[in-house]
């Protein structure tokens, strides 16, 4: 055992995915009646956003410099945009138990970092960064501020029934939060495929989190359901329609994207034999699998389309078993580390080299 506790010094800033996808699949037990499933993944994911925040604060007092390396770093700052959405996630979890006061609170806190992160991110990764060229570093990761902005508005719509007095407020939210990430998305899109275009792809590339491309278009669609889902308003009264479309239409691309991104996975892992191991970017592919189960069930429900409804309560089962190989296999890297037969940072893609090699060192969240 090491002498001293462990230290998050690299610590990948998307390891709230973590607490993204265990949410999402405790959502989706819900949503099927499994309640005891659910109820024990909900803890799972409090105890990982607990343990997690406790990691980041400690972090950023004793090693600044390289959380400030990280928000300047394109392939890696969207990364910080999964504490929004995993603090959106537990609040989503909490409107359904109905501790109200609990998600308002975590929705306050999620806004807020929604705004800072919102422009502070863009400028010290991207358009501050005296790097150039830029776009041969968009990747998957850059869609995690779409799903940020989309839990905001997940959140907010759930919200409305336990304060109608602050109906008009949250109404307003929803609708600036989710027409925002509608445009994120396409600007995304759009870097992310000029990059595939303009520069060579190399299977390493294609990381888990390319499948957060379908992951932001599944939570747009809950987003959608759940505001179309709401009491009239002034600002849901002029876009109800217009958003219940659109959803139809985003459920059915993020249902072409499937196999899109199972062939790159093909490509990556059988063809070009890359190993299937455990990073804490993996959580990056639990995250869509689930969504996409409960977007189906929330789109089904709200727009009365039990085929689709059906579709998610299967895709559930999927959803479900990648976060038991994905949590099966933090443990065992966990376990690893902590007997300081971990891999080397530089030997995982996606992970940087500037973990110290003590073992005293290696264990980060």
């Amino acid at each position: 055992m090491p002498k001293h506790p462990a230290r998050p010094r690299g610590s990948h800033p998307g390891y709230f995915a973590g607490v993204m996808g265990t949410g999402i699949v405790s959502i989706g037990a819900q949503l099927t009646d499994r309640a005891v499933l659910a109820s024990v993944l909900f803890w799972i994911a409090v105890v990982f956003y607990l343990v997690l925040v406790v990691l980041n604060v400690w972090r950023f007092a004793a090693y600044r410099r390289q959380m400030s390396d990280d928000f300047h770093d394109p392939a890696r700052a969207f990364g910080f945009f999964t504490f929004i959405a995993a603090t959106n996630v537990i609040g989503a979890m909490l409107v359904g138990v109905g501790l109200g006061l609990a998600a308002a609170v975590l929705l306050a806190i999620a806004t807020l970092a929604w705004v800072v992160f919102g422009y502070v991110i863009p400028w010290t990764a991207v358009l501050g960064n005296p790097r150039r060229p830029m776009l041969d570093r968009a990747n998957g990761t850059w869609f995690i501020w779409v799903v940020a902005s989309q839990s905001i508005a997940v959140v907010a719509a759930g919200l409305e029934p336990l304060y109608p007095a602050l109906r008009q407020w949250l109404a307003i939210i929803a609708i600036v939060a989710w027409s925002t990430g509608v445009v994120l998305y396409t600007a995304c899109a759009l870097f992310v495929m000029l990059r595939a275009m303009l520069y060579r792809l190399d299977p390493h590339d294609l990381d888990p989190p390319y499948w957060v491309a379908m992951g932001a278009v599944a939570i747009t669609v809950v987003a959608g359901a759940r505001i179309v889902e709401m009491a009239d308003a002034p600002m849901i009264d002029v876009t109800r329609e217009l958003i219940a479309g659109l959803s139809v239409i985003f459920w059915a691309f993020a249902s072409w994207l499937i196999p899109v991104l199972l062939a790159a996975g093909v490509w990556r892992h059988l063809v070009h034999r890359i190993p299937l191991r455990y990073q804490p970017t993996l959580w990056s592919f639990v995250f869509p699998m689930g969504m996409y189960a409960a977007a189906s069930i929330y789109l089904g429900r709200a727009d009365r389309l039990p085929v689709v409804e059906t579709i998610g309560t299967l895709w559930f089962w999927v959803g479900l078993g990648v976060w038991c190989l994905t949590a099966a296999g933090m443990v065992v890297d966990l376990a690893r580390r902590l007997t300081g037969r971990s891999a080397r940072a530089s030997d995982i893609p996606g992970e940087r080299a500037d973990v110290d090699t003590d073992p005293r060192e290696r264990l980060s969240l």
